[in-house]
């Protein structure tokens, strides 16, 4: 008998059969237009959608091993069920406003900010944090190089394949990338912005939803290839070994009390709002760029209490494990355009985006080497997260390669490296 309760199949922690009971409640809710508005119809759904659709992309063969597993089929499944009509418009609009107004995303990048860099070590964190840029900074380079050297090929163009396809991708996503980048391009080359932006929306997404197939394949590949993989480590040289928490730290940060979790919610909210007080005066630093160098800045001088600091990795802990694939739902719904996507699939535009994603792979992973980090998780924060779109991005890339605790870095690359491409492509523009 217990051979075959072990077994049983298990569904968002609880036998198959009561989640398909809850599920067939929410489910006919939504059919029958009852479903609440806010948090409490949004989350039940996206959970739902969310299970179902990660267990289907977790257990498909090709799928789970080559393009992502379960990360991907919420985030285009969910897209896809939207974009066809298969959920209800007031559902999905409520799932969209719990999104955005409702401010979910930043809930959830809150607590992994602040969970995720107070459960580093401190030493490490320093030392990681120095050689980051030129990793950064090679991932940009390998990626303008390769992406001109196909556009010359194609015949599209070298410095036009840089300029609107390579530097979009680049540049963090939409309202910190595409956007901006548009009205700087606009400006200078004297081209309206918005016959710019129609331009780089496509690459934008597109480079997006191959930055996290790219991240599932990394998975795979460091699954095979141990010696190209920390497993989630970034620093090599055995920093996690000779310079990790200690034993006494491990253990406590392990052992869950409820009250710890209620901390957590209320110091990660905090540094949140604490960060968007930083970039009300200091506008060119997006909030979460802010955050994370407050939050970084805390942990480093360390006037921040140990139990606070593991309060804070227990509710990060608690959010990754139980509402991540809800919150890809919800970026499938609420942030990704299967039209654009599609409206972008020419072959020479699609190699043009590919030699982007592959340049910032390959060069993000080879300075990343060389600077003392694995290739593996080098490629996929300093190179992928570079090339997704901003914090909706890295979250699918992480969790799609398997390496959600290596956020701080993946958002040091999207906010702090997409204001580094905004100034880089100033200064190109400026040469040129």
């Amino acid at each position: 008998m217990e051979n075959i309760k072990s077994k049983e199949i298990k569904l968002y922690g609880m036998p198959w059969y009561f989640f398909a009971i809850f599920a067939v409640i929410v489910i006919l809710g939504t059919v029958l237009g009852e479903l609440p508005g806010g948090m409490i119809g949004a989350l039940p759904l996206m959970i739902v959608l969310g299970v179902v659709l990660n267990k289907l992309g977790s257990t498909t063969p090709i799928v789970k091993s080559f393009l992502g597993g379960g990360a991907i089929v919420c985030i285009f499944g969910a897209a896809a069920l939207n974009n066809f009509g298969i959920i209800p418009e007031d559902a999905s609009k409520t799932i969209y406003d719990f999104m955005k107004s409702g401010g979910f995303l930043n809930f959830y990048i809150a607590a992994l900010i602040t969970g995720s860099i107070f459960g580093m070590n401190r030493k490490l964190l320093v030392k990681a944090a120095i050689r980051y840029l030129p990793a950064i900074i090679g991932g940009v380079a390998f990626a303008m190089l390769l992406t001109g050297l196909v556009g010359m090929i194609t015949g599209y163009g070298a410095q036009k394949a840089i300029l609107y396809i390579c530097i979009p991708i680049m540049g963090g996503g939409m309202g910190a990338g595409a956007i901006p980048l548009s009205q700087i391009f606009g400006e200078s080359l004297g081209i309206d912005p918005g016959q710019m932006l129609s331009i780089m929306v496509p690459a934008v997404a597109l480079g997006n939803a191959m930055a996290v197939v790219v991240g599932g394949l990394l998975n795979s590949i460091g699954k095979k290839r141990k010696s190209l993989s920390g497993d989630g480590a970034l620093m090599r040289n055995g920093s996690y070994d000779n310079e990790g928490n200690s034993e006494e730290f491990e253990k406590k940060r392990n052992t869950i009390s409820l009250p710890n979790l209620g901390v957590g919610i209320l110091v990660s909210t905090s540094f949140y709002v604490a960060g968007a007080i930083i970039n009300r005066f200091i506008p060119s630093l997006h909030t979460y760029a802010c955050m994370i160098l407050l939050v970084a800045l805390v942990k480093v001088v360390k006037v921040m209490p140990e139990k606070i600091e593991i309060c804070c990795y227990q509710w990060y802990q608690f959010i990754m494990k139980n509402l991540t694939t809800a919150l890809l739902v919800g970026i499938g719904i609420a942030y990704t355009n299967l039209n654009q996507v599609a409206d972008a699939m020419s072959v020479q535009y699609l190699l043009l985006v590919t030699a982007t994603i592959v340049g910032a792979t390959l060069g993000a992973g080879f300075v990343g080497k060389l600077v003392g980090f694995y290739p593996i998780e080098s490629s996929i924060t300093a190179g992928l997260c570079m090339a997704n779109m901003g914090g909706t991005g890295d979250v699918a890339v992480l969790s799609a390669s398997d390496r959600m605790e290596l956020m701080p870095f993946s958002q040091i690359s999207s906010r702090i490296g997409g204001a580094f491409m905004l100034i880089l492509s100033s200064i190109i523009l400026q040469i040129i």
